[in-house]
């Protein structure tokens, strides 16, 4: 599930000039969508990019005109705003006599989004009823009441984009997690620029593929001689415990460290992954593969720590150059036996891989350590898993 973080930026947050430096601070910290009110569509534009939302004729009476030859039209329009959504007008018996409904029902397409603050359970059922023809569908709970919250992700979850509404990255972390589905998008209510960020790296650890890890006892280590060698330089700094996943066969891919260690020999490039040889897999966000030989700048690539959570980098340089190398070995227990993994490393002290005792450098490897790998039963077929009958060897 990809999840999206929005940060409300309406008039109720105060005059231009505060909305302004809050959509600035979402900007700078990554927010995938911004929701304002109609009027300021234009100026959000001109800030920068990011999708815009916009609460139809919902400006401040008497705020300046926007310059028609502004690009003013929002990526979607949201109803509620002083409606039924917010409590402004009252909710009719009998739902099909919304205003706000009737907008979301129209043919033309008027409304995509819709907004609703979920005062009791009357409004609750209305927030489902209009999540059947909304698009998005925000909600806002009082005091973040999270009961509200499960009822629409177990009743609307699957019929409608649910948003819900936080005022901290503690909240947007329960939102993502409620009934172990989360909703898909949170919108934050702040102007405190740190939170803001905050919730954005809750966003991106939501995202994240968490990987089972384990060991495989090394049978064999042996020279081959040279081959040509791929170092990948990627776009971020890697933490000691970082790095990335890479083997001859791509049921079994061993964990090769970041350079994030100085040596006797030279200093640390915490940006760089010694990988092997171009014919090795290295693996990729949503559990991909590609072979290090096809990465080129503008590629990512998935960075793993030695616990198994993941993210994504991008690569800056690829460096291909002729090297000697190892074979390493290594036998992992399966559900269906032991099975046989391998790959080629540089020969070379400054390449290191993670043991279950601690950190070792390649050229210091031996029969009987363990190294930390990812083991996943199965073949590739251009770089996606496959379940069919595979030989690698």
């Amino acid at each position: 599930m990809t999840r999206s973080v929005w940060l409300k930026a309406d008039d109720t947050v105060g005059d231009w000039e505060a909305r302004k430096r809050r959509i600035t601070a979402g900007l700078e910290a990554g927010v995938d969508w911004v929701l304002v009110d109609e009027a300021d569509v234009g100026r959000v534009r001109e800030l920068g990019s990011v999708n815009v939302a916009a609460f139809k004729d919902a400006g401040e009476p008497g705020e300046e005109i926007v310059d028609a030859s502004r690009d003013t039209d929002p990526d979607i329009y949201v109803v509620g705003k002083g409606g039924e959504g917010d409590g402004t007008v009252d909710l009719p018996s009998d739902f099909s006599g919304s205003a706000d409904l009737t907008t979301l029902r129209r043919s033309d397409n008027r409304a995509q989004g819709s907004y609703v603050r979920v005062f009791d359970e009357d409004y609750e059922e209305f927030a489902e009823t209009a999540a059947r023809d909304a698009e998005y569908t925000i909600v806002a709970t009082e005091d973040w009441d999270i009961i509200p919250l499960e009822n629409l992700i177990a009743r609307v979850g699957d019929e409608t984009n649910l948003v819900a509404g936080v005022d901290d990255a503690d909240a947007a972390a329960t939102a993502f997690e409620t009934l172990e589905i989360g909703v898909d998008d949170v919108l934050l209510d702040t102007d405190d620029p740190d939170v803001i960020r905050q919730t954005v790296e809750v966003r991106d650890r939501s995202e994240r593929e968490r990987l089972d890890m384990r060991y495989a006892e090394i049978q064999r280590v042996e020279e081959t001689g040279g081959a040509d060698r791929v170092c990948i330089d990627t776009g971020s700094l890697l933490e000691d415990d970082e790095g990335m996943l890479v083997g001859s066969l791509s049921r079994g891919l061993f964990f090769v460290h970041g350079e994030t260690a100085d040596s006797p020999y030279v200093a640390s490039r915490p940006f760089r992954v010694n990988a092997g040889a171009v014919h090795a897999y290295v693996r990729t966000p949503e559990g991909e593969t590609k072979y290090l030989a096809e990465l080129q700048s503008g590629d990512r690539v998935q960075i793993a720590d030695t616990a198994g959570h993941t993210r994504e980098a991008i690569v800056g340089r690829v460096k291909i150059e002729k090297r000697p190398m190892f074979r390493v070995q290594a036998e992992v227990e399966t559900e269906d036996g032991p099975d046989v993994v391998e790959t080629l490393l540089q020969n070379a002290e400054t390449v290191k891989v993670p043991t279950k005792e601690g950190r070792k450098a390649v050229t210091d490897l031996e029969p009987g350590d363990e190294v930390l790998i990812y083991y996943e039963a199965g073949g590739r077929h251009f770089g996606e898993k496959v379940e069919e009958s595979i030989i690698e060897k």
